[in-house]
């Protein structure tokens, strides 16, 4: 009688553990996620009328990028082509919009980097894709291509629009 008794236990104890059932709710929409949408949009569009502004000043040509790139071709070299995993040298001098420098790398220590590999700005990726072995060009960064709200807590502040005078060096 003791196994049936256990029996009865464990099948009333199984029962028991049974989650109850939960109703599905509808989803509501996220109103704060609309709205950080709505803000951040509005951010990347008062970051490309800083940059329309600044090249109008400044008299440059300067193509924009679907994703909000502006590149200045300053001299377009008939070398190599960038592509994605290619290993490039360059020298470059990063600004703010206002001209304050940032970082720097010369003919004599270039920045070497693989494309599609990250270490650099996203904005400075995509545009080495735009331009040959020994082409110069001016690139515009807005933040969400650059350093993004925070900046690198060194010497680029937080939503700052970067200017890079690159040199294509050397294409692998």
């Amino acid at each position: 009688m003791v196994p049936l008794a256990v029996g009865i236990f464990l099948a009333a104890f199984l029962m028991a553990c049974k989650p109850p059932v939960q109703e599905v709710k509808e989803s509501q929409p996220d109103l704060v996620s609309e709205e950080l949408i709505k803000v951040n949009q509005y951010m990347q569009q008062r970051h490309q009328d800083h940059i329309a502004a600044f090249v109008e000043r400044m008299g440059w040509k300067a193509e924009v990028t679907p994703t909000g790139l502006w590149i200045v071709q300053e001299n377009q070299a008939d070398g190599a082509r960038i592509f994605e995993n290619s290993r490039v040298s360059f020298s470059f001098e990063s600004t703010l919009l206002d001209g304050t420098p940032c970082y720097k790398a010369s003919v004599q220590n270039p920045q070497l980097i693989t494309i599609g590999k990250g270490g650099v700005e996203s904005g400075v990726e995509q545009g080495m894709k735009w331009l040959r072995e020994g082409s110069q060009a001016i690139f515009l960064i807005p933040p969400h291509l650059g350093h993004g709200n925070f900046g690198d807590r060194e010497r680029i502040p937080g939503n700052s629009v970067l200017i890079y005078h690159v040199k294509v060096m050397k294409v692998e």
